[in-house]
């Protein structure tokens, strides 16, 4: 019986050992820190595709009443008013308000329906070219406004053949039919009423004249404040450049409401295109990497082209089998010419030091 219990104790003592053993035995691995890359190591590749590729240009834009907007000439030559009648409310039909004479003979220049004459902005027989404002209307009803800044101009005048509208937290997208020039407008003026001396016929194509309580207007610019003019004899204020559109007739509009008007400037098929993100450049020229069967890069030249924000043109430099690095070309910082001759000569200053004089 002794020996039993003496085997006993031996075993269980032998298994609090291998028990405490394998405790003492297990650790956690060893937390692995991820290294960043090298700058310009490349993380990703592309090849270049074809699509079809549209441009397009957002303006923010607002809800007005009774917008002015110009109408330019459409051909180079001669401009040769009509007098404008006196007409209460707003025409519902086409105005012809001028035309425009040079070899080819006339060619008429009218203002569209639900419009009226707001004033002349060039003179009697002067010389115009195509595109030039000559006169000034306003439009009678709602329309969306987009003012524009200047250096949007040339892009914009390209792309007004297509245009949609969308009311902020209102109906849209709907197609907006532009109106007139996008130039920037001076302040009109109705000619100056005829003198009662002159002959009969001169100057006939000079006056416009208008009576409100038996006060004759001249037109002049703010001439008439106060007085209820007829729509089609107010002088136009001057604007800046700005888009004019209407709406189809299903559509509400409120006034001051803000909105969106989104051109198409630019259309492409069957575009050879790359990501943005491998070009260095956005217009005209830039570079990609091309990658060879040894991964190393080859920075080459290409010409860009159109771009939808995503993907942009390749006009030429590329064949379109290649391989590119993405990102792009890592343009290096130009190098510090330190201080000018003279200056800072034998400062060492940490960085938010000033120097004592």
């Amino acid at each position: 019986m002794v020996r039993k219990h003496s085997f006993l104790g031996a075993l269980a003592l032998g298994v609090a050992a291998v028990t405490v053993t394998t405790a003492c035995s297990s650790t956690e691995p060893a937390a692995q820190n991820p290294e960043l890359s090298e700058r310009g190591t490349t993380m990703t590749t592309v090849t270049p595709s074809r699509q079809d590729l549209t441009s397009n240009v957002s303006l923010a834009a607002q809800v007005a009443m009774n917008p002015v907007f110009g109408v330019a000439a459409p051909v180079d030559g001669e401009v040769r008013f009509f007098d404008i009648a006196d007409t209460p409310g707003t025409p519902t039909i086409a105005t012809r308000v001028a035309n425009i004479w040079n070899d080819n003979g006339a060619t008429p220049v009218d203002i569209p329906p639900n419009s009226a004459f707001a004033g002349r902005l060039v003179e009697e027989s002067g010389n115009v070219a195509t595109g030039t404002p000559i006169v000034s209307a306003r439009l009678g009803g709602y329309a969306i406004v987009a003012p524009i800044d200047g250096d949007q101009a040339y892009e914009i005048s390209d792309a007004l053949a297509s245009v949609e509208a969308q009311i902020k937290n209102g109906p849209g997208p709907f197609p907006c039919t532009v109106l007139g020039t996008i130039a920037a407008l001076p302040a009109g003026t109705i000619p100056e009423p005829e003198e009662e001396s002159q002959p009969e016929g001169d100057g006939s194509e000079e006056g416009i004249t208008d009576q409100v309580d038996g006060e004759e207007l001249d037109g002049g610019a703010g001439a008439g404040d106060g007085l209820p003019q007829p729509l089609g004899l107010q002088a136009s204020e001057a604007t800046p450049l700005q888009v004019v559109c209407t709406v189809p007739d299903d559509v509400r509009l409120i006034n001051g409401a803000a909105a969106t008007l989104e051109l198409v400037s630019e259309q492409v098929t069957d575009a050879l295109v790359v990501p943005v993100e491998a070009v260095a450049g956005a217009q005209g020229r830039g570079r990609v990497d091309v990658l060879n069967a040894d991964g190393e890069r080859q920075t080459v030249d290409v010409e860009l082209g159109l771009s939808d924000g995503e993907v942009i043109e390749v006009l030429s430099g590329l064949e379109g089998d290649e391989t590119l690095a993405v990102p792009g070309p890592n343009i290096p910082p130009g190098e510090d010419l330190g201080p000018a001759d003279g200056e800072g000569e034998g400062e060492d200053l940490t960085e938010g030091e000033e120097p004592q004089p």
